[in-house]
């Protein structure tokens, strides 16, 4: 066990994850707040075009993680993490120079290629005995990210677009510049398979988790629709000013990292997959739902509050689900296909998101999104947690 916990904590697990905290901040000013506000205030782009440029960007990150995952199993994590964020690096310079609609969704896109391979990197470091707590763990470093990026992104937008875009662009530098510290080791996956046989154990597996293919695909795709018109249906429908938008993202993005890390050790302890999950994606659903009413900045502080709560008990609980389906020595392409199949939501989620809220408002996006995180709730419930139990015994041997 102390072997595992130093591995874990050890000097490339810390340059790794700091790796992962910077390039998922600038991810997510990028995603979240640069291109909804640049391209709906500066370049006057309509939503549907925002929409689809989030999606491309999720569309070539989805398509490739599968590919990365097999690199991650033959060379050096350092040589792919190190490829893809300079090809990321690459579309977030090229941004500056998308006045047209075209340009703009293909920067993005061209940003979404080198997003794959660190997060897939970081799993393939996470050990069987302690799985949860440590996904958790990742989580937290992850939301730390994601989450204060557009806080921070939107505060600096109401002082200087060009040195927010600065910033974001020397970060990502940045993150090029660490990979050079990185080990030359290959991921850890030792006694490789023939190609062929990985993917004929890995259509096995798929075959065996049908039942969870269509709620990875539906949840990903009802928080993905949400992302190109936060910050629009926050100035506009509920008045808040940049600040208030900050502080909710604050609040949401606090208790959901504080929560990763408790709700894992508890996933672990108890085996309690299925009310965590049940209950983490209704009370999500609820909270979107009531989101669209239109509430004062308070109500809608608690309503963030709940939000981060349930998330924190979603993901630990549904990655430890996941992981019974990733075959052993395989983790790089296992992680890299289950990845993939959650990534198709993503792919389409924004773009649907644009356009219903080109459509009938956007309103009409949170309430198309709670009904979708309610059925999934409603879903597991009825999920055979049995057969996890026996899959996840059958894949540890």
């Amino acid at each position: 066990m102390r072997t595992n916990q130093n591995g874990w904590f050890g000097a490339e697990m810390r340059l790794i994850s700091v790796i992962l905290f910077v390039v998922e901040f600038v991810r997510g000013a990028v995603l979240v707040s640069l291109l909804p506000i640049y391209g709906a205030k500066t370049l006057g782009l309509a939503p549907d075009v925002i929409g689809a440029a989030i999606s491309a960007h999720y569309i070539t990150d989805t398509l490739l993680k599968i590919a990365i995952g097999y690199l991650l199993d033959r060379f050096s994590i350092r040589i792919v993490v190190q490829a893809g964020l300079i090809i990321s690096l690459i579309g977030v310079y090229l941004l500056q120079f998308a006045e047209l609609p075209w340009m703009f969704i293909g920067a993005a896109a061209l940003y979404g290629i080198g997003m794959s391979p660190i997060w897939i990197a970081c799993l393939t470091k996470v050990t069987e005995q302690q799985r949860a707590t440590q996904m958790g763990t990742l989580y937290t470093i992850w939301m730390a990210g994601i989450g204060g990026g557009p806080i921070v992104c939107n505060i600096l937008l109401d002082f200087s677009v060009s040195f927010t875009y600065k910033l974001l662009v020397s970060m990502s530098v940045a993150a090029c510049l660490l990979t050079l510290f990185m080990s030359k080791e290959r991921a850890n996956t030792p006694n490789r398979m023939p190609l062929r046989k990985q993917l004929t154990i890995l259509k096995e597996q798929l075959s065996q988790m049908r039942l969870l293919l269509p709620g990875m695909i539906l949840q990903t795709m009802g928080a993905s629709m949400l992302v190109p018109i936060l910050p629009g249906f926050a100035e506009k429908e509920l008045g808040f000013s940049g600040t208030q938008y900050s502080i909710l993202l604050t609040a949401g993005g606090l208790c959901a990292a504080a929560g990763l890390i408790p709700m894992g050790k508890l996933s672990d302890k108890f085996g309690g997959k299925k009310w965590f999950l049940a209950v983490g994606f209704g009370v999500f659903a609820l909270g979107l739902y009531t989101l669209a009413s239109g509430l004062t900045f308070w109500y809608c502080l608690l309503i963030a509050v709940a939000l981060g709560l349930s998330y924190s008990a979603i993901l630990p609980a549904w990655n430890a689900l996941l992981a019974a389906y990733v075959p052993p020595r395989q983790e790089g392409l296992g992680w890299g296909l289950l990845s993939t199949v959650e990534g198709i939501g993503v792919m389409v989620g924004p773009a649907a998101g644009g356009l219903l809220a080109a459509w009938n408002g956007e309103a009409s996006v949170f309430w198309i999104s709670a009904i979708l995180f309610g059925m999934i709730g409603i879903f597991y419930l009825w999920f055979p947690f049995h057969a996890f139990a026996i899959n996840e015994q059958a894949t540890n041997k």
